[in-house]
């Protein structure tokens, strides 16, 4: 049983700086952050789970099974990850290239400590703790002094700079590949992906964190720990929500700079939307995330509704559609993931091909990049976003690392899509440099 008690803010944006401070003392958090954003199927403004009571982490293997005993067995809140490499436990594929961060296939971790934020309210949910003990721990965060950080740790000439895994040759080499994969009908679209990486790197994870979202403040921004494995995540997209029996996913294609200039922003915002390349990239995805629904949803409830939508975030504008379904009577919520997944914004289409000619292509294992963080609640609803604009660190190998790809079709400039990558990789590397 969880006790609960909520407390009224008088400043929540202070109360949300501390509650992250007051985190860091613990083996296992993860914080999701809106940064505010209107969204309208956000249900929070933020949420911070600490400390777990039960866990499951395990490779790919039956893991959508042992995810979904682990959630029906717990019937609480449960938080943590899907690498993109559990493909190999949906479909016949396998995942062999390098991995330098050596992260579970699949963690998730039932909270001793849940906060809830929206607006100016926090709700503690404890698990196995008695009403004293959330009352001082509410206390001691409220009345903490804000600490600033030490960015040297992190800096200098004495640290491995990031590096990229393929030179610019043989990314555009590999682009062509692909376009001549899609010329001869095998797929229409896939997302072709590269990482940048340091090897014997410290950084200090949360300090990084709070840089990369200051430059970046997106909707589903998240810090998880898990142990030594650590993710801070600036993503603008989300995977898969379901309230009730509603299914939201919002997919995103397209991509371009923002100006300082204002008339010149909105004009690059306006030829985003109209951009055939971009429109086509996505309503592929759009197909694709139908047609993913339908095999779980009720007949006739899949609809698209809103297609192509230009958003403009701190660093780029993003072209996003929004498909809904309503999932089919008895179908255990762990299922809907597992029959959509990976995210098609992810993959390309059709997907089984794309993903087997991205494991050929691309020259590193995805593991948590392209995957999705997110959360259960006790009645079986959820909320994943996509594991992008991400970096990714396993403190006890030192080894840091952040991936950025972009959907590669038959209208496709190698050049242009090398210029998209950088322009995604601008945060994270800020981030880190």
């Amino acid at each position: 049983m969880r006790t609960t008690i909520t407390y009224t803010l008088e400043d929540p944006l202070k109360f949300k700086k501390q509650l992250l401070q007051w985190s860091r003392q613990f083996e296992e958090i993860a914080w999701l952050d809106s940064n505010s954003y209107a969204q309208q199927y956000g249900k929070f403004d933020a949420l911070l789970a600490v400390g777990a009571f039960t866990a499951i982490k395990t490779d790919a293997f039956q893991a959508f099974a042992k995810l979904q005993e682990y959630q029906q067995t717990t019937k609480d809140w449960i938080f943590g990850y899907l690498s993109y490499d559990l493909k190999n436990d949906v479909e016949a594929l396998s995942s062999k290239n390098f991995d330098g961060l050596d992260f579970p296939d699949i963690y998730f971790f039932q909270p001793q400590k849940l906060f809830l934020l929206k607006g100016n309210q926090v709700e503690m949910h404890y698990l196995n703790m008695l009403d004293d003990e959330i009352e001082e721990d509410f206390e001691e965060i409220n009345n903490s002094k804000l600490i600033t950080g030490n960015r040297k740790l992190t800096a200098g000439n004495s640290q491995p700079h990031i590096q990229s895994r393929i030179s610019k040759e043989e990314y555009l080499e590999k682009v062509d590949k692909m376009l001549a994969y899609i010329q001869r009908g095998d797929i229409y679209e896939a997302n072709f992906c590269q990482e940048f990486f340091a090897e014997n790197r410290e950084i200090e994870p949360f300090e990084v964190f709070q840089e990369l979202n200051e430059i970046s403040g997106p909707p589903f921004a998240t810090f998880l720990k898990l142990e030594e494995h650590y993710l801070l995540s600036a993503s603008p997209e989300r995977y898969l929500k379901k309230t009730g029996s509603k299914l939201i996913s919002q997919p995103i294609k397209g991509t371009a700079r923002r100006s300082q200039d204002l008339d010149e922003d909105l004009e690059i915002a306006n030829q985003l939307s109209k951009d055939p390349k971009e429109q086509s990239e996505n309503v592929m995805i759009v197909d694709l995330v139908r047609n993913d629904l339908s095999k779980i949803a009720q007949k006739g409830s899949v609809k698209v509704e809103e297609i192509c939508k230009v958003y403009s975030f701190k660093q780029v504008h993003q072209m996003i559609s929004t498909i809904s379904a309503e999932i089919e009577t008895g179908i255990p919520p762990v299922e809907a993931l597992r029959a959509t997944f990976p995210m098609g914004s992810m993959t390309g289409a059709p997907k089984i091909s794309a993903m087997k000619i991205i494991e050929e292509l691309e020259e590193t294992k995805r593991g948590l990049y392209s995957g999705a963080v997110g959360y259960f609640t006790p009645n079986g609803d959820f909320d994943f976003n996509v594991v992008i604009r991400s970096i990714l660190y396993n403190s006890e190998k030192k080894y840091v690392s952040f991936s950025v790809g972009g959907a590669i079709t038959a209208g496709s400039d190698p050049e242009k899509e090398y210029e998209e990558c950088l322009l995604k990789a601008a945060a994270m590397r800020q981030a880190l440099e």
